[in-house]
């Protein structure tokens, strides 16, 4: 069973009083209990990316505290999972690592305006790739920390991860005239 209210069984052993479990352990079980989103990735311009052009670079989902708890009669502890960070790999060798989700790009900002917080700049078309175009991960950084019965503590952190394709194409002028 993997639902949020299953408990497994604890066995005690006759004649063994019950021992509840620790803040520790039940910090655990709240842990085992977050059920992180996956990233949505979010990009701009819309559809097709530009050689040279500023890519705006941000999640339309999946970033945003998290929280869950264990109990036991008289004890409960939360673990609450926040993400710090997010590393976006590009496709073309490249990595973006930004603080926060990034920003939406906005109808009316200046189109070669680079991003203010999350955004990357191809410098070659994807016309050679799989599918002609390069494959982008963002993976969303989570610090998870507990509290509950008067204690506290951090756990290893925790990565959420999702995918797309960008397609990036080259646009070239041609100069017909004679001057």
């Amino acid at each position: 069973m993997t639902d949020g209210l299953f408990r497994p069984p604890v066995w005690i052993a006759d004649g063994q009083p019950a021992q509840p479990p620790t803040p520790v352990e039940l910090a655990a079980r709240a842990r085992a209990q977050l059920r992180l989103p996956n990233p949505a990735l979010a990009a701009n311009p819309a559809g097709e990316q530009l050689v040279n052009l500023p890519t705006w670079l941000w999640l339309s989902s999946g970033w945003g505290s998290v929280s869950a708890t264990a109990s036991v009669p008289g004890v409960s502890v939360t673990a609450t999972a926040t993400p710090v960070s997010v590393t976006w790999s590009m496709g073309d060798g490249n990595t973006v690592t930004c603080q926060g989700a990034g920003t939406a790009f906005r109808p009316g900002t200046e189109p070669k305006a680079p991003s203010p917080d999350c955004g990357h700049t191809y410098r070659t078309s994807s016309a050679g790739q799989t599918g002609q175009a390069f494959p982008v991960t963002a993976t969303v950084h989570w610090t998870v920390t507990w509290s509950g019965a008067g204690q506290s503590g951090t756990f290893p952190d925790m990565t959420t991860t999702g995918n797309s394709t960008f397609r990036v194409a080259e646009a070239r002028a041609l100069n017909i005239g004679g001057g």
